[in-house]
């Protein structure tokens, strides 16, 4: 009976899940990244990652640990010597699962799984977003000078609304100067009949 036992047995005795997982987690480490299903994978991630972490320790006793899983010469060097210096500044998270879709034959759901820290186009990636956020700041940056610059730039509307009353002043004189020459135009039309009330005075004068 299966109480308690709460991983994926993944259809084999004991025996033949120890030897499968050690030889995927062999392949792992000397390629890098394998294909296989995702419960093959997700199997595999808690049974490789603690290795990982015992490889950035360098001991006789850690290697002898790692050796009783594997039982794999060349994955027990290529682990110690290469791999854990990669991952020597990573507090877990190790793997990395990627899914492909469905399998053709028995529509089994296909993943690939690596190691984090050598899919090389995923670190450019992640380099490219973080200078990303530098440029933001830097643009965060400019609006702050902007911001800092803009009580400067008030000054001349200033300016401007004092100018907008000198113009209304300029509009008002031509006004005051047609008002004047209304009266003129008066005065002269007076003019001539001064002259013309003045002829028959002569005239009676003359008469006397």
């Amino acid at each position: 009976m299966r109480h308690g036992k709460k991983f994926n047995h993944l259809g084999r005795t004991a025996s033949h899940r120890a030897a499968l997982l050690s030889n995927m987690a062999s392949s792992l480490i000397l390629h890098k990244r394998i294909e296989t299903t995702v419960a093959k994978a997700k199997e595999l991630r808690k049974y490789i990652e603690p290795m990982i972490t015992k490889s950035k320790t360098d001991s006789t006793n850690n290697r002898r640990v790692v050796f009783s899983y594997l039982q794999n010469k060349d994955a027990i060097k290529e682990l110690f010597s290469i791999v854990s210096e990669k991952v020597a500044n990573r507090p877990g998270g190790y793997t990395r699962i990627i899914k492909l879709g469905n399998r053709l034959g028995d529509n089994a759901e296909m993943c690939f799984i690596e190691l984090v820290d050598f899919n090389e186009t995923m670190l450019a990636a992640a380099a490219e977003k973080a200078g990303k956020t530098r440029r933001s700041r830097r643009a965060g940056a400019k609006k702050d000078e902007a911001v800092a610059a803009a009580p400067v730039a008030e000054a001349p509307s200033a300016e401007v609304v004092e100018e907008a009353p000198a113009a209304e002043v300029v509009e008002e004189a031509p006004a005051a100067e047609v008002v004047a020459e209304a009266p003129a135009v008066d005065v002269v039309a007076d003019a001539p009949e001064a002259p013309a009330t003045e002829e028959p005075t002569e005239e009676k004068g003359e008469d006397a």
